[in-house]
């Protein structure tokens, strides 16, 4: 037997008409019989084209407002039938059920009324019922029935038609039924996500998926899931790599710490800040940060929490990097950096990030909430004799923000708005300090007077020592330690101010 089938009826029933025209068009002159309802019937109707109420073949009127259209045995009956099954064919001549070979259906817009900050009466009246119905049957009954689950897919179906006459194979129906269970899932994880209290249960769906050209490594495939367009306007260079997108995404977060500061630049390099500064300028700033560690910087992230202007901009196109991020650009700014043909220029918008961070962990996930708390001043409580300068204090909070947004175990110093170096993802607090005063003293910073951040408490007096040693004159931690008297001693002992922040910054 053939598995290519031609289409001879057909039932639309589609909240969005647009694209719809030159479907019902062909359809009638191939000589499809439609069946329609409500709003849809009426399109067709003035498009010139006949076409059959539903309420003709099921003798039952729509009710409750159109809350009950399709939902009927003939209707159902006509498109989940098999016809190569003797019982249903014999059932479809007895209960006088039309054949229907295509279904076409687009659903009420929940996520979009959800998101229009709509009343919870108009949010529930746009739950799609007899639609999505109507995809799962036509879906199931893929090898006989033809469906066409969204306005996405009408450009793909109208070739398909247009190819073969009006038939379809067994594969096309197939990969239709796949995309229309992609519809019906997506559609209801999304009303679940609306009605959903109970944290312990986690579902997500996300409806378009990128291929990235490989993974973390070429070897490995690479794949992004989210609404990249939303987040950013791409103005100019390549496509972005997996490594890209992790590096991004680390410059956003770290940048939203700086997001109501003075003009502040940040260069990232493997989800780290390698330079960081505030300056009265944006160009100030940038030089600033670049001056951090200018080795590092080299195939860099860079990003603004201001405008770049022309100045800034000149000052990048000497410096080899793989994206600039800005919520804005002078427009000759841009010219500039596209000078260098695989500068990805991303201009930043104004989007809410996901209040929870989800990750593979063995045969299942870790989800937490985002850290959302950025110490500030008055989160501070000064333990020692010594209290900080309010220009230390300032450094305190400064290096603090760094810190949270880098990988534990860290150790970051700050000196007059400026990231002088940091110890990152190293296995012991005393490795990540040692590591910050060798990476200080290799580009020739002077730590006399310089601010220090933990991620975590001091458990002995080491860090606060090896930090005096250094020129370290203020400290910034979150406490908790049952021995945090031992610091606190130290820095009373040796003229060090300390303070708590009372809120720890792992980030693993």
């Amino acid at each position: 037997m053939s598995t290519s089938k031609t289409i001879q009826s057909a039932l639309i029933s589609v909240f969005s008409k647009e694209g719809l025209e030159p479907i019902v068009k062909s359809l009638h002159s191939q000589n499809v019989t439609i069946y329609s309802t409500g709003g849809t019937e009426e399109f067709i109707k003035n498009l010139g084209i006949p076409v059959v109420a539903v309420e003709d073949i099921t003798a039952f009127p729509e009710i409750l407002g159109g809350r009950v259209k399709t939902l009927h045995p003939k209707i159902f009956g006509g498109i989940l039938n098999r016809q190569d099954n003797a019982s249903d064919v014999e059932q479809m001549k007895e209960f006088n059920i039309p054949q229907i070979d295509l279904v076409i259906v687009d659903l009420y817009p929940f996520e979009k009324t959800v998101a229009s900050g709509a009343s919870e009466q108009d949010i529930i009246e746009k739950i799609d019922i007899g639609g999505i119905s109507l995809i799962r049957a036509a879906a199931k009954n893929f090898k006989d029935t033809v469906i066409v689950p969204s306005m996405n897919e009408y450009a793909l179906f109208l070739d398909m038609i247009t190819k073969q006459n009006g038939a379809t194979t067994l594969e096309d129906r197939k990969l239709l039924a796949t995309k229309a269970f992609h519809v019906s899932s997506h559609y209801d994880g999304a009303i679940f996500s609306y009605f959903n209290t109970d944290e312990t249960i986690y579902k997500a769906s996300i409806a378009d998926g990128q291929v990235l050209r490989y993974g973390e490594n070429p070897h490995q495939k690479g794949f992004f899931f989210g609404d990249f367009d939303a987040m950013f306007k791409k103005l100019h260079g390549k496509e972005l790599s997996y490594n890209n997108l992790l590096d991004v995404d680390a410059a956003v977060n770290l940048i939203s710490e700086f997001k109501t500061d003075g003009p502040t630049f940040a260069i990232l390099k493997h989800n780290n800040a390698c330079g960081l500064a505030s300056r009265n300028t944006i160009e100030e700033a940038y030089l600033a940060a670049l001056a951090c560690d200018p080795t590092s910087a080299f195939g860099g992230v860079l990003i603004s929490n201001t405008k770049i202007d022309v100045a800034t901009a000149t000052e990048i196109n000497k410096l080899f990097c793989e994206v600039v991020i800005a919520p804005a650009y002078d427009e000759e700014a841009v010219t500039i950096l596209q000078e260098k043909k695989n500068r990805i220029i991303l201009t930043q918008n104004d989007v809410e990030l996901p209040q929870r961070q989800v990750r593979t962990c063995l045969n299942g996930l870790l989800i937490q909430d985002r850290n959302n708390i950025t110490d500030n001043k008055k989160d501070l409580t000064t333990v020692t004799i010594t209290s900080p300068t309010e220009q230390e204090i300032e450094d305190l909070i400064f290096a603090s923000k760094i810190c949270k947004n880098t990988k534990s175990n860290t150790i970051v110093f700050a000196k007059n708005g400026t990231l002088i170096s940091s110890g990152t993802g190293q296995t012991s607090r005393v490795d990540a300090l040692q590591q910050a005063v060798e990476k200080a003293k290799h580009f020739g910073f002077d730590l006399n007077g310089a601010s220090m951040a933990s991620d975590a408490f001091f458990p002995f007096p080491d860090c606060v020592a090896l930090a005096k040693e250094a020129g370290i004159t203020a400290v910034i931690q979150p406490g908790g330690s049952i021995k945090d008297q031992l610091s606190i001693d130290y820095c009373n002992e040796n003229n060090l101010a300390m303070v708590f922040t009372g809120t720890r910054h792992f980030k693993h």
